[in-house]
């Protein structure tokens, strides 16, 4: 007697791979409810589509990061107050840049020095 084998599209294979990933369950438990035969074929398709599960330490740094997204008033309050320093200094950025160019055009159209020179005597 004939082992039948059976054919997978590859779409069908992404979408197993990718619940055995997203999800808690087992090799063998999404082998089992897919009615999937053979002892490393999940494996091999997800070396197929270059995908792999994530280790111990990546669930877990996922873990902390889920409980580092809530966060408390003084560090909502911190961020505001760096929000608010970045704009004005964006603003003094401009300001200083607005009158670095009146100078120049000051200092070309009138023919005179405003800016002092490097080096004199004062």
């Amino acid at each position: 007697m004939k082992l039948q084998v059976k054919s997978y599209t590859d779409e069908f294979r992404l979408q197993v791979v990718q619940e055995y990933l997203n999800t808690n369950a087992s090799q063998e438990e999404v082998k089992k409810k897919y009615s999937i035969g053979g002892k490393n074929t999940i494996t091999k398709w997800m070396r197929k589509f270059a995908l792999k599960a994530p280790s111990e330490q990546q669930i877990e740094s996922q873990r902390t990061m889920g409980k580092q997204k809530e966060k408390t008033a003084y560090e909502l309050e911190l961020e505001a107050k760096v929000k608010k320093l970045e704009q004005q200094l964006d603003y003094q950025g401009l300001k200083v840049e607005a009158l670095s160019t009146m100078i120049d055009i000051a200092e070309r159209e009138l023919n005179i020095s405003i800016r002092k020179k490097s080096g004199a005597k004062q």
